[in-house]
């Protein structure tokens, strides 16, 4: 596709570093771990919800002995709460969220969230809230620490009109044109907006969001055929492989010319570490604001 990103060479050593990534079972996420796994990083945790597919990701990987599979489910807070509590590292370097769903009908989380919106942000936010501390710890303590979060989402944020909170705890089946994009839309801005957030409140973390392109991951080989030809359009020139997919994160998650790029007003990107300006919603810090204090709130973590 062009991109003059080569993740062999252009990822540094990660040596010390312990990462964690969500959705890391298949797709970008799997392949995003492939790559960071050969550059020496001290620990990967990664969490998803199939252990067999997690067993696998390990068997790839050349050193097995520094992965942690943590089961988690996205949609339910107590899954997370409990994948938080198996995190044993004192330290955490680098927090990748990238798990996530996209355009499926309407539905609601096990707490009752809005499916895509709970999953997509609530549940990546709440695993960082719970972690915060120690990845605070890590920028504080550790010398030399480049301590970063790293939200995946996708310039379809743009579909989005805002966020809308009333109505966070539906369906949201009242979105007859286009719904199950514009529910995505809603999570993906709100991932735009934690990262700036995240990054405002607590600079002593590199806090971005990158757009991976548009994917062929399974998500997209399951989609119906209405929302194949849509995401195909989307890529005039086809569709990237998994691994293209997750140059935009690793470039995120390890380039040392990252801390350079990201100031108050760019927060996201797209591939490969090109800034994307964004809309008046994604700038909007009353509307990031809000969506901490909401998150935190529900969540219930003292930060």
């Amino acid at each position: 596709m062009g991109f003059q990103y080569n993740p062999d060479v252009d990822v540094p050593d990660l040596s010390g570093k312990v990462i964690l990534i969500t959705g890391g079972t298949s797709g970008i996420g799997k392949a995003t771990i492939l790559e960071l796994a050969k550059h020496n990083p001290a620990h990967i945790y990664f969490t998803g919800r199939n252990e067999k597919a997690a067993k696998q990701v390990t068997f790839q990987c050349a050193n097995s002995s520094n992965m942690t599979f943590l089961p988690c489910d996205l949609d339910n807070l107590t899954s997370i709460r409990d994948a938080a509590t198996k995190f044993q590292h004192n330290r955490l370097d680098i927090f990748i969220a990238n798990a996530g769903v996209s355009a499926i009908p309407p539905a609601l989380t096990k707490d009752g969230y809005e499916v895509q919106f709970g999953t997509n942000h609530v549940g990546n936010a709440a695993l960082l809230l719970l972690l915060l501390p120690i990845m605070l710890r890590t920028a504080n303590e550790v010398p030399g620490a480049d301590v970063r979060f790293v939200a995946t989402t996708s310039l379809g944020y743009a579909m989005a009109n805002g966020i809308d909170f009333d109505a966070l705890r539906s369906k949201q089946d009242n979105m007859l044109l286009m719904g199950r994009w514009r529910r995505y839309a809603q999570s993906k801005l709100a991932n735009v907006l934690f990262a700036r957030e995240l990054g405002k409140r607590y600079p002593q973390i590199t806090s971005l969001a990158v757009h991976p392109g548009v994917v062929g991951t399974e998500a997209v080989a399951n989609f119906g055929t209405f929302d194949k030809m849509l995401t195909r359009i989307t890529a005039p020139r086809g569709m990237l492989t998994p691994r293209e997919g997750a140059y935009n994160t690793l470039w995120a998650a390890t380039s040392l010319e990252v801390k350079d790029k990201v100031d108050g007003k760019t927060a996201l990107f797209e591939p490969v570490g090109r800034p994307h300006g964004g809309n008046a919603k994604c700038h909007s810090d009353e509307l990031s604001r809000r969506l901490w204090e909401w998150t935190v709130e529900e969540v219930g973590v003292q930060v």
